[in-house]
């Protein structure tokens, strides 16, 4: 790497620059970092399921027996009487006589585009507010910082909750909530990692060749941070997933009858102790998709770390 004093003697163009920085950086990105990955078993065993649920949520009208909706009376048992698990029924139905098999299938729909959408919501704006924070300015990053912090006082829980009812619980007045509650972290990382890389001979000799600003950002120190943002993103999928079950829980989230884990769980918990599997199941399924993007993201962090980034 050059030294500022190089850097002024030595001759270099933005393009050249760039060019340096993306050798130095490919073979980091497209070999050492998957082979740490797919060496880890965990990681792989992660992301093997994290597939499955995506792709059974993309099918699930196709392959799910019945409308989530649909109240049956199959002579085995009544409207309003679940029946166990049996050969017409896998997974048993609930209260109102819902298959709860097809009402699992649709609830990881609704769960994971959630997790998903909520999730890159809050981690663009944990982005945008970090870089800017970490390289606008001190003025600039002394007002957000301090807004940072004060979103962070507040109880994340009762936050959410207030907001999805002050808006009235939707689909898309989730997303927002959650992500309004969960960029602050992503905010003070991305200010950190920034406030580090403008400082790195490169970004000084893109500053040499006047490139401006906004194009150093752009073009150097966001690119540069996105190996630690995947990682970001991935392991927040999880977190925002038991944030969404959460609310629904509570009745402040997916709204009957359409079906989420949360308000699956709040519905069995009244009849556990004859019907267990209304709460089994869906806690099962949730367990099952928070493991494996924790899986995914852990792997990705070891991955870097191991090819020598920090995240």
């Amino acid at each position: 790497m050059l030294s500022p004093i190089e850097v002024i003697d030595t001759p270099m163009t933005e393009s050249s620059a760039e060019q340096a920085e993306r050798e130095i950086r490919a073979p980091r990105l497209s070999k050492i970092v998957a082979r740490h990955f797919f060496s880890n078993r965990l990681a792989v065993l992660g992301l093997i399921l994290s597939v499955t649920l995506i792709t059974l949520a993309i099918v699930g009208p196709f392959v799910a027996p019945y409308d989530p909706i649909e109240q049956h009376d199959s002579g085995l048992s009544e409207v309003g009487a679940p029946f166990p698990p049996n050969a017409q029924f896998l997974l048993g139905t609930d209260l109102l006589g819902r298959d709860v098999e097809s009402r699992l299938i649709y609830a990881s729909r609704i769960s994971l585009v959630i997790g998903i959408l909520a999730n890159g919501l809050a981690i663009l704006i944990g982005v945008v507010v970090g870089a800017l924070a970490g390289y606008a300015g001190r003025v600039v990053e002394t007002v957000l910082m301090r807004f940072t912090d004060v979103m962070m006082a507040f109880p994340l829980v009762l936050l959410l909750i207030a907001l999805a009812v002050i808006l009235q619980p939707s689909f898309t007045t989730i997303i927002v909530v959650i992500a309004v509650g969960g960029w602050t972290g992503t905010a003070r990382l991305v200010r950190g990692q920034v406030l580090s890389l403008k400082e790195r001979d490169f970004i000084l000799a893109a500053h040499v060749v006047g490139a401006s600003r906004w194009d150093i950002l752009r073009r150097h120190i966001l690119p540069h941070l996105m190996p630690q943002i995947i990682t970001w993103y991935t392991l927040g999928i999880a977190p925002t997933i038991l944030t969404e079950s959460a609310l629904s829980y509570l009745g402040v989230g997916v709204q009957p009858p359409q079906p989420s884990w949360g308000n699956m769980i709040s519905e069995g918990q009244v009849v556990m102790g004859y019907a267990p599997w209304l709460i089994l199941v869906p806690s099962a399924a949730l367990i099952l998709t928070v493991v494996a993007f924790n899986l995914v993201g852990d792997g990705l962090r070891d991955a870097l770390f191991a090819s020598g980034r920090r995240v």
